[in-house]
């Protein structure tokens, strides 16, 4: 039986340290627009569609394409299921939610000069859902190679002993934000490993010692690691857009981006390899919140009656953004021949200074074909490189280091986007299928995403409904920590979605 509890408190520390890391570059710069239910059933190739509310999320001209005046709202079924692999070891945890993935209106303006070579103005407002971050996933396994004290003892090897340790008489909330107010999240990971006899000085006598050992003898290694999320990052376009003769359409979106995001790990580790710790618990916790501005440029060509040439323009996003983190550690120690529970919690909050992350802008090209009224179909080729991410300030020692590795491991991802419509009457079907490359030079930290669609539609006239599923699924190799312990867990995610839209013209 585990015998170790954790408590979180509540104290805050404005903290000069850094928490980023890549993928926090990727999380908040791979956004894909969840969509209304029509849009998700051709797997998003509407580049050259339009007459859609996320369609102009896509390519801002669409909305040029509703001859009246349009709204539409859509509902979300999301479940998410994670198989791990760690150690030989399989583990599968699920989870689902429910949600508004898309909602807003176009309001269509016709010139009545007949002359006038502008045919109408468009004003829209349009919200998408751009990321679900809700997910958990389970890994346990027996590491015959690597603890968790190696993770403590890399963060503190080099630092002085005495800004890694308390002063006599000080408490350990005063000690931990004391470290990290001083000398950063470093020494503060080190001060966990040393306050909970993790850590063993060299000389415990000299305030200017530098070198540790783990008092985790080598072995085999019982871990389990549980990591759970929520939150999402959405975006409020503003679209303005015209039609230009009767083969022009074009348009342009300013967009308010917002995010949330919480994270909490826990890493439970156990051993009988005969050292002084028996019994690791690292619990740590993340709450991201952050908002930005975006903007794209669209337009629409009408080839023939039949054929639609799209392009369109996505700027980088400029967020900015806070970070918060809590944590905690207790440790079960044989102290001659007694088991003593050590817990150090300082109840602190970190605050970190807002910073600046710039995603990296794309392009998507598109063409469709229509086949008059009995169905359509469309295809979107989309290029984004990810190594053009950045945290700024760029004059930061620590952001330059960290963009220098994204640029090293992280490179242009291409997505392809293919679906199709047939009309029975009042009637639609549609199916789609997408792909995206990983946005990663090793395609195995993050694999290639695949997945489909099929959906159906019903028109009451001036309105109509939707229904589509849609799924994918992704490997990935997710390492524990980026320091130390940084043995990977093998996911296989797959999402599916159920969504409902409900359209109609104004």
């Amino acid at each position: 039986m585990k015998k170790i509890l954790f408590t979180i408190g509540g104290l805050l520390l404005v903290s000069t340290i850094h928490a980023q890391n890549i993928s926090d570059a990727l999380r908040y710069g791979n956004t894909e627009i969840q969509g209304s239910a029509r849009f998700r059933a051709l797997s998003g190739a509407f580049g050259a569609l339009g007459g859609d509310m996320s369609a102009v999320s896509i390519n801002p001209a669409g909305s040029a394409i509703f001859s009246v005046s349009h709204a539409s709202f859509s509902l979300g079924i999301n479940n998410k299921k994670n198989k791990t692999a760690f150690f030989g070891t399989q583990n599968s945890e699920k989870n689902g939610n429910f949600d508004l993935t898309q909602g807003g209106a176009a309001f269509v303006f016709k010139t009545n000069n007949e002359s006038s070579k502008f045919k109408k103005f468009i004003l829209g407002l349009a919200y998408d859902k751009t990321g679900d971050f809700d997910n958990d996933w389970f890994a346990s396994g027996n590491n015959t190679n690597n603890s968790i004290g190696n993770y403590f003892l890399q963060n503190a090897q080099g630092l002085r002993l005495d800004q890694i340790s308390a002063f006599p008489g000080e408490s350990t909330s005063d000690a931990y934000s004391g470290i990290g107010s001083a000398y950063g999240s470093q020494n503060q990971q080190a001060y966990l490993g040393y306050d909970s006899y993790i850590l063993e000085p060299n000389d415990i006598t000299d305030n200017g010692n530098t070198l540790y050992t783990s008092n985790i003898a080598t072995g085999n290694y019982n871990q389990e690691y549980n990591y759970a999320s929520t939150g999402y990052n959405g975006k409020l376009a503003f679209n303005f857009a015209t039609q230009y003769t009767d083969k022009f359409y074009f348009g342009l979106n300013l967009n308010s981006h917002f995010l949330n995001y919480e994270r909490s790990t826990f890493l439970y580790e156990e051993n009988d390899n005969g050292g002084t710790i028996k019994q690791v618990a690292f619990q740590n916790n993340l709450t991201t919140t952050g908002n930005g501005f975006s903007f794209q440029l669209g337009s629409i060509m009408k080839l023939s009656n039949e054929v639609r040439f799209g392009l369109s323009y996505n700027s980088p996003t400029w967020y900015t953004i806070e970070d918060q983190t809590t944590q905690s550690v207790e440790s079960l120690r044989d102290d001659a021949g007694t088991d003593v529970l050590q817990i150090v919690d300082p109840r602190i909050v970190n605050v970190f200074p807002r910073y600046r992350l710039q995603t990296p802008s794309s392009i998507t090209g598109s063409l469709a074909y229509i086949f008059g009224t009995s169905g359509l179909i469309s295809f979107d080729y989309g290029r984004k490189n990810y190594g053009n991410t950045k945290f700024k300030p760029t004059s930061d020692t620590y952001f330059s280091e960290l963009n220098n590795s994204i640029n090293d491991q992280l490179t242009a991802a291409n997505i392809y986007k293919i679906g199709g419509e047939y009309r029975i009457k009042q009637l639609s079907l549609r199916a789609g299928y997408r792909f995206e490359e990983s946005p990663y030079k090793n395609k195995t930290t993050v694999g290639d995403l695949s997945g489909y669609s099929l959906g159906l539609g019903y028109s009451f006239g001036n309105t109509k409904l939707d229904l589509t599923y849609d799924t994918a699924q992704q490997d990935r190799n997710q390492s524990l920590y980026n320091v130390g312990l940084t043995d990977a867990a093998a996911i296989n995610s797959k999402i599916s979605n159920i969504t409902l839209s409900l359209g109609f013209n104004l």
